[in-house]
């Protein structure tokens, strides 16, 4: 965090005297606020992720083209591993937060889904949340993870929950709408952090949205709905659950990798896991339940 911060305060982009001050919640990167003479922004410090697949010079890329699309505030300034976008003066939501205001939540993403695509330049990123858990399965049977007796098991569950999916359109994604990324200014929704921005289809966004911040069956039935303009057939039905399963898998698993490369200030990976794994167990079995695996 310090020398993140010494190299926030060098940037030549400021003007007349700072204020620094760091941004908690972040679970990969160092953060700040920066206030100088004519405003306050956040500067975010971050090198590339390979082992989570992140790169920041396509998060840039998508950062600028979500603030072309009304998504995401406007990016200033962009260096290796940084990147400064204008402050907003905005509440942070909770998992209570977007259950209580989920159309305007999935509003967003659906507006994501129908604007980024055309803005987004240069190589195009994919986003299939299978193959980036045969990946994680991968790194952390090599690295010899405490969980790696349960490996096994996991990747024979995916490989059913990838074969219940079904064509869909290709869209842009933000594929991390956890509730943190989901900001409120009295106004108008914000949706920010796009690392995992990337083309894929809708299904994941639809299934992290809702593995992520618990919401039950009758509120998944109305966001559904809303988003495809009629309530899904039985084979969409049972994707989106699979997918469900999937999404929650990917964020335990994206803890334990993050356990063997990161050391954010606070964050406990290894119960982030745990926590994420006891949602993959609940929404498995719901899943099984619903459809007889």
């Amino acid at each position: 965090m310090a020398d993140a911060e010494l190299r926030v305060r060098g940037l030549s982009v400021w003007k007349g005297d700072l204020k620094i001050e760091p941004l908690k919640g972040g679970v990969s990167n160092a953060s700040f606020t920066v206030t100088d003479s004519v405003g306050t922004y956040v500067a975010r410090v971050g090198e590339d992720y390979p082992f989570h697949q992140v790169s920041r010079t396509r998060e840039a890329i998508a950062s600028r083209a979500a603030f072309e699309a009304g998504l995401s505030p406007e990016v200033l300034l962009i260096e290796e591993g940084l990147m400064v976008v204008r402050h907003i003066h905005a509440r942070t939501y909770t998992e209570p937060d977007v259950r209580a205001n989920w159309q305007a939540c999935v509003e967003i993403v659906a507006r994501c889904h129908r604007d980024m695509g055309k803005r987004v330049g240069g190589q195009g990123a994919i986003f299939w949340v299978f193959q980036i858990l045969r990946d994680y399965a991968a790194t952390l049977k090599n690295a010899g993870h405490s969980r790696r007796s349960e490996i096994s098991r996991w990747m024979t569950i995916v490989d059913g929950l990838e074969a219940d999916q079904v064509p869909l359109p290709i869209v842009f994604g933000h594929h991390d709408l956890l509730p943190t990324n989901f900001m409120d200014d009295g106004t108008r929704l914000w949706l920010i952090d796009w690392e995992y921005g990337a083309f894929g289809t809708c299904m994941f966004d639809l299934a992290n949205i809702a593995a992520a911040n618990s919401f039950d069956a009758g509120l998944e039935a109305a966001m559904l709905e809303a988003y495809f303009g009629r309530a899904p057939d039985a084979a969409t039905t049972r994707a989106f659950f699979a997918m469900k399963a999937a999404a929650a898998l990917r964020e335990a698993m994206w803890g334990m990798i993050s356990e063997l490369y990161l050391n954010a200030p606070g964050v406990d990976y290894v119960q982030y896991a745990s926590e994420y794994l006891g949602r993959f167990e609940t929404i498995l079995a719901d899943y099984k339940n619903r459809f007889g695996h």
